[in-house]
């Protein structure tokens, strides 16, 4: 593994985590963002369908292709210690089959830890936490 583990990732409040959170998610750097997760996260990016360690990495790295643009806003938040759940409402473009521009949303439920050195990483990253809750585009 390189030094890049070492990089001290975040360590403010959950809403500045969000915050750095989309701002790296923007750049499009598949290995920028798994920093931002722990090693045994979760995500359920397709409801039902939960993926963690080199396949939660690989379907993150493809999905970049599309070019998606994230945007969130913590709609709420319990913490406690060393441990939060969020709820947040997101929106995000991504690149079409056909071309354009496609928009798509959601509520999500995540849990984030935090670690020996302050930092919150993902350990569950659910962007359909209930599938009925979806933004309209």
């Amino acid at each position: 593994m390189s030094g890049k583990s070492d990089v001290i990732v975040h360590a403010g409040g959950v809403e500045e985590h969000l915050a750095f959170y989309v701002q790296t998610f923007n750049t499009g750097d598949a290995d920028a963002i798994n920093r931002l997760y722990s090693e045994e996260a979760v995500s359920v990016w397709e409801p039902g369908k939960p993926l963690t360690g080199e396949e939660r990495k690989d379907n993150l790295a493809e999905f970049l292709k599309l070019r998606p643009a994230l945007t969130a806003k913590i709609r709420e938040s319990h913490v406690t210690d060393d441990t939060a759940l969020l709820s947040v409402d997101w929106k995000m473009e991504v690149d079409g089959e056909n071309g354009k521009r496609e928009s798509f949303g959601g509520l999500a439920t995540d849990i984030l830890s935090r670690d020996s050195r302050g930092e919150w990483r993902y350990a569950i990253d659910a962007p359909y936490g209930d599938p009925r809750n979806e933004i309209p585009g």
